[in-house]
């Protein structure tokens, strides 16, 4: 894709209005181009409607601009979203739990007010393939007893692990709520932000300190073997540090997605996850309604194709069908791929940003394989109460390293790690009485295939998912009614996540805080004036957490304040 000039060339004008007979049928899009320019100025326009669109549009439309925001699908929520499978069951497709989202933005978008209903994933059960199996609940006293069937060692081991993770989580969960300070910039604003930075690393305590570095820069496998001897307990601490990202838990790198993941909360208790009531797409009609309570317009079915630019200076965007918005302001909630490489014109960027959103690492590895089911599986003699939360099919780090070594040779994996839940066990009107549905994410299933595509793939996949229950839990396959696979492609070309990487970029080091998504532009602004991002390939990062919404909602506040753009400074400075 191209620019667009205010005016377009008489090449863009004809691809528009070939676009526009395509699409005469669209009711919106018909209604849009009925109306005159002054009926399609905004504020501010953010392109995309899925969790940190929506976030980042209810805090500007809160400090009293008008803000649109347009998504290409029927319905919000990015990958964050709920879908009828089949009469009376609904799936989270996507994303399918919460547990990062940061506490300021309930309360600051008011969302109780319109629906925000976590619900407790009280258990985790973490089955072995010789029938012995974990199950941690939210009773201290039980994880260790349940641990000592398998260590003694290990349950007096678990004190000191939960401590040390707790400290570290406490020392680093202010760095998810900052702007990371511009390491380039000779701003005095910057260098005395920076200059904070080093005083809270250099207050920490040196044990919290050095375990904070050895996360950050090593492997969850050396981590976890400094306290841990049984298998079963390690892999399943271990399958958090793998999670969307293409390593395996002895990769260095591994510790820095394990602690992201430990970072998560819920009611302030560090590592606890929530479902939200009716899923995450649930939990994304809740932000719509704040956002329009707020004053914010959604509009639906309206793919962007470009951001119109002049002078160097963002002054709205064209839709795919020719029409065009206005505003001085327009925010990108797209991974950064598409935010600089397709919207706009790489040629308007700096060379060496184009280079290195070009080299910014997506390889996506994660599907999900969604069951509509006739009754619960069966354990043992467990009497299924283990389900009212995650299943982590994860039985030992070997396990999950054999399944990262197809992984590195461009397949997916034969034994692989999923992460699961029942989620009817916990939302009952998930599906129909007696009935329900299973949400599984699978790792590792790379986007690039050796010598084959997904599309052949696709029902093989689900295959080699569907027999791997098969082994943990006898009689899998006589409950499933319908299955739903969905892999990186899938995802890609239904959310337009690039690669279909679930956190719109890996958690590499070199991706992360001040080089998120590229080393100069941590801070939510681009090279194009008025023109900013939002997506979770800024910082801090993915899963459904707001944050990058919420940040570049307060730079481009801060901005308009330093400018007096559009005459807010009273109401921004108010927020």
């Amino acid at each position: 894709m191209t620019m667009t000039a205010p005016k377009p060339t008489r090449k863009n004008a004809t691809k528009a209005a070939k676009r526009a007979k395509g699409n005469a049928t669209n009711g919106s899009t018909k209604a849009t181009r009925a109306t005159g320019r002054a009926d399609r100025t905004y504020d501010v326009i953010v392109v995309g409607g899925g969790h940190n669109g929506l976030t980042n549009g209810a805090y500007l439309a809160k400090a009293g601009l008008k803000v649109l925001v347009l998504e290409r699908r029927h319905l919000v929520g990015g990958a964050a979203i709920t879908e009828e499978l089949r009469p009376g069951f609904w799936f989270t497709t996507f994303s399918y739990a919460l547990s990062l989202l940061r506490p300021e933005i309930i309360q600051d978008l008011e969302l109780v007010k319109h629906g925000f209903m976590p619900l407790l994933m009280s258990n985790t059960f973490a089955p072995g393939l010789d029938g012995e199996y974990l199950m941690f609940t939210q009773d201290h006293g039980q994880n260790q007893q349940e641990i000592a069937r398998h260590s003694k060692h290990d349950a007096d081991a678990y004190d000191q692990y939960s401590h040390d993770m707790e400290m570290v989580c406490q020392a680093i969960k202010p760095l998810m709520d900052m702007v990371p300070p511009d390491i380039f910039s000779d701003d005095p604003e910057e260098m005395i932000a920076l200059a904070n930075l080093g005083s809270r690393f250099k207050k920490m305590d040196k044990r919290v300190l050095h375990n904070a570095v050895r996360l950050l820069t090593g492997s969850a496998a050396d981590f976890l073997d400094d306290y841990f001897e049984s298998e079963l307990l390690k892999g399943y601490l271990a399958s958090s540090s793998i999670i969307g990202t293409k390593v395996g838990p002895r990769s260095q790198g591994s510790g820095l997605v394990l602690l992201y993941h430990s970072i998560g909360e819920h009611d302030g208790e560090f590592g606890a996850w929530a479902f939200h009531k009716g899923g995450n797409g649930g939990f994304t009609k809740v932000l719509a309604r704040a956002a329009e309570s707020f004053g914010a317009e959604i509009r639906l079915e309206a793919p962007v194709d470009s951001v119109i630019t002049k002078d160097g200076r963002a002054t709205g965007v064209a839709l795919e069908d020719g029409t065009e918005f206005y505003a001085d302001t327009v925010v990108s909630a797209l991974d950064p791929r598409r935010t600089f490489l397709e919207l706009v014109n790489p040629r308007e960027l700096p060379d060496d940003l184009v280079e290195n959103i070009q080299r910014f690492r997506f390889q996506g590895t994660s599907s999900k394989v969604n069951f509509a089911l006739d009754g619960l599986p069966t354990f043992g003699d467990l009497d299924g109460s283990q389900f009212r939360g995650f299943t982590n099919i994860g039985p030992s780090m070997d396990y999950l390293e054999r399944a990262f070594d197809d992984a590195k040779y461009g397949w997916y994996s034969q034994n692989p790690y999923i992460d699961c839940a029942i989620q009817s066990t916990i939302d009952a009107d998930m599906a129909p009485p007696g009935k329900h549905v299973l949400s599984c994410f699978i790792q590792y299933t790379p986007y690039k295939l050796r010598e084959s595509d997904w599309d052949s793939e696709k029902e093989n996949l689900g295959d080699t998912v569907q027999r791997t229950l098969e082994r943990f839990f006898p009689g899998f396959g006589d409950l499933v009614l319908q299955r739903e696979v969905r892999t990186p492609l899938d995802i890609e070309r239904t959310v337009g996540l690039s690669e279909g990487n679930i956190f719109a970029g890996e958690f590499f080091a070199p991706q992360m805080f001040f080089f998120r998504p590229a080393p100069g532009w941590s801070q939510y602004r681009t090279p194009i004036d008025g023109y900013y991002q939002c997506g979770s390939g800024t910082h801090p990062g993915g899963c459904v957490m707001g944050a990058p919404g919420k940040l570049a909602a307060g730079q481009i506040l801060k901005d308009r304040t330093k400018t007096g753009a559009s005459g807010k400074t009273r109401v921004a400075a108010r927020v």
